[in-house]
């Protein structure tokens, strides 16, 4: 697969998880977008309700409304969409199809797309949320050759896993995960990293509380099984808070976020700093 001109190699792990496709079609989350907007605006807490609503077994609607929230965040950096406030977005009639256009402008006619950094054969048995834990609640089917076939072991593996962790539960052939099963699991691993860097700095974890603010020293960012994140370290707690691109310029730099319904904000210095993503 030929990587777009902007993208780099050594983005993707030998044994990584990756998904190639078209960059031509519409995306489906622009298009729920577009339909859940009242007025041109897309309020994330409006969705969220609409998704708990229909909420299925080890469907997690927070990741859901995450997932669109992290889309129209690169909306915005591309200017299509506006952020209003935290939740609220203002969005074009047009948007499915300026999101398409802006793909095909960004990627070329390829979109390649890192799902985990992680080998499946180390996502089986790891504490986080991961591709496979994806896959069990409702991934794209497989084929049964090459990739899919080995997909499918490790499903088997992971559910093993989830049933020891209490996480799951057999019942014949059937696998019931538990309800908000990714939540569970990165609170669970972001737990573990924070024990071991308090252990290794002398330093107190301070959660991170959805809708507040939290500040601190760009210290270092930590890949963990369920994603990339950033430690904040305001002297005497740090903070864990979800990476992105866009801040790694500003390693050893004080940065303000705020995680507010699975999105993140960051800004640059103290309250009232300029937002950068």
């Amino acid at each position: 697969v030929a990587l777009n001109a902007r993208d780099e190699l050594e983005n993707y792990p030998t044994g990584a998880v990756v998904e190639v496709k078209g960059s031509a079609d519409v995306r489906a989350a622009d298009k729920n977008i577009a339909a859940l907007a009242s007025d041109g605006l897309y309020r994330a807490d409006h969705h969220l309700a609409i998704e708990q609503g229909r909420a299925k077994p080890g469907r997690d609607p927070q990741e859901v409304v995450t997932a669109h929230v992290r889309r129209l965040e690169a909306l915005r950096r591309a200017g299509i969409v506006e952020r209003v406030a935290e939740g609220l977005w203002k969005v074009p009639d047009d948007l499915a199809e300026r999101g398409r256009q802006y793909d095909v402008q960004r990627l070329g006619g390829v979109a390649v797309e890192l799902k985990s950094h992680l080998p499946i054969e180390q996502q089986a048995r790891v504490i986080g949320a991961t591709w496979l834990d994806q896959q069990l609640i409702g991934g794209n089917a497989l084929g049964d050759q090459g990739f899919g076939s080995e997909v499918k072991d490790m499903l088997q593996k992971r559910a093993d896993f989830l049933t020891e962790q209490g996480l799951a539960e057999r019942r014949g052939p059937r696998v019931i995960l538990a309800r908000n099963l990714l939540t569970t699991l990165r609170r669970r691993e972001l737990a573990k990293t924070a024990q071991d860097i308090a252990a290794e700095t002398g330093l107190g974890h301070r959660p991170v509380v959805d809708g507040q603010r939290v500040t601190g020293i760009y210290r270092r960012n930590i890949m963990l099984a369920s994603g990339r994140y950033a430690m904040l370290d305001d002297g005497k707690g740090f903070s864990l808070v979800p990476w992105k691109p866009v801040i790694e310029q500003r390693l050893g730099q004080q940065l303000a976020a705020t995680v507010r319904g699975g999105g993140v904000s960051w800004h640059i210095g103290r309250p009232r700093g300029q937002t950068i993503a």
